[in-house]
């Protein structure tokens, strides 16, 4: 049976890990599932001890989060002086600073404020040996060369203990508008992202939600009234979409698939093949599509097969595609590694090299 580990601070952690042998690391356990199977462990630490905001001046516009502080708590804090952090990824009253880090898991306004690697500026990380690593922020060099903030995303915790983030602040939006239009074949989103992006529109967030065969598209337009006012009647009258009566129903949608199942995969492959990428996909799953990002989530049941055709139909397209929950047994959640599996090796050997932390579950084993 694990050990269960529960910091209070990143002190404690990094006093802990030397002698934990293999451990899983989890935070609000929304992504659990996501990559391969985790091999034996010896400890399971939480992170839900290390749950300070460390830092916020508002007039900065930065905020330093400990991990196991939730997303919704975080947001609260900061819209409580009119700012947010410009991620929303899933489940946000669960989701935490070090999973969402770990996992670089975001949400629909990816499209206009990138994601966590565009929004991170600062890490603390704690390795297998019990160093404390700091990068970003207003350290000046980062550790053995690395960007320490960008390696750290996406990272599912092989690399070490995500214990701290700095990001960047957005004002809070005054105003927001959805615009709806429906029954739309793939074919005709691309035409309608390629059309906002020509004419020269800003939404923060596209999304197509595909039903019964054709897709419903969202455009979230955020930010001053008369400047979401003048580019919703725009888009109005470029694509023939209409204000969302209840926008909040269109994102609830999105909600569904996002954290739906049994089984959800994560698709990505180049927007303008966002047909290939429809045609692949089985019809038993329901989709969510950002079209301007290439980026894309689908729910539902599914066979192994029909996986491994979907998959190899988006990699001749130089796509990919990852399962995050319900892993059929015998299935490669990843697929093929890439070619810079490499470098990930070798950061593998710089932070972990006995192979400690959240053993197995990234590409290729590590």
């Amino acid at each position: 049976m694990s050990a269960v580990l529960e910091p209070r601070t990143i002190e404690e952690a990094a006093a802990m890990l030397p002698s934990a042998g293999r451990v899983q690391f989890v935070g609000g356990a929304t992504e659990l599932e996501l990559g391969a199977p985790l091999g034996p462990v010896d400890s399971v630490l939480r992170t839900s001890g290390l749950s300070r905001i460390v830092e916020y001046n508002p007039s900065d516009m930065i905020v330093v989060a400990e991990a196991g502080v939730t997303m919704a708590r975080l947001q609260a804090t900061v819209r409580a002086e009119g700012q947010t952090l410009a991620l929303d990824p899933p489940m946000p009253d669960r989701a935490t600073v070090g999973g969402v880090v770990a996992t670089g898991a975001f949400g629909p306004r990816r499209a206009r404020y990138g994601g966590v690697r565009d929004l991170i500026i600062g890490v603390t990380i704690v390795r297998a040996d019990g160093a404390v690593s700091k990068g970003g922020g207003k350290v000046v060099k980062n550790v053995a060369g690395f960007d320490l903030p960008k390696v750290a995303c996406g990272s599912l915790g092989t690399l070490g203990l995500v214990a701290s983030a700095t990001f960047r602040l957005h004002p809070v939006p005054e105003a927001s508008a959805t615009m709806v239009v429906r029954g739309l074949g793939p074919e005709r989103v691309v035409q309608v992202a390629v059309g906002l992006r020509d004419a020269q529109l800003e939404p923060t967030s596209v999304c197509a939600l595909r039903d019964d065969g054709k897709y419903d598209l969202g455009i979230r337009f955020e930010g001053f009234a008369a400047g979401v006012e003048q580019q919703a009647r725009k888009a109005a009258e470029l694509f023939g979409c209409y204000r969302a009566g209840d926008a909040e129903a269109f994102w609830k949608r999105h909600d569904e698939v996002r954290t739906g199942g049994p089984l959800r995969v994560k698709v990505a492959a180049l927007p303008t093949d966002f047909a290939r990428i429809d045609a692949a996909l089985p019809q038993s799953l329901r989709v969510a599509f950002y079209p301007t990002l290439g980026l894309g989530f689908a729910a539902g049941t599914a066979f192994p097969n029909e996986l491994a055709t979907a998959r190899a139909s988006l990699r001749e397209a130089g796509g990919s595609l990852v399962v995050q929950a319900g892993l059929p047994p015998g299935f490669d959640a990843w697929g093929p590694v890439p070619q810079s599996f490499p470098l990930m090796e070798r950061l593998k050997r710089n932070f972990d090299p006995e192979r400690r932390l959240n053993p197995g579950r990234f590409l290729g084993g590590l």
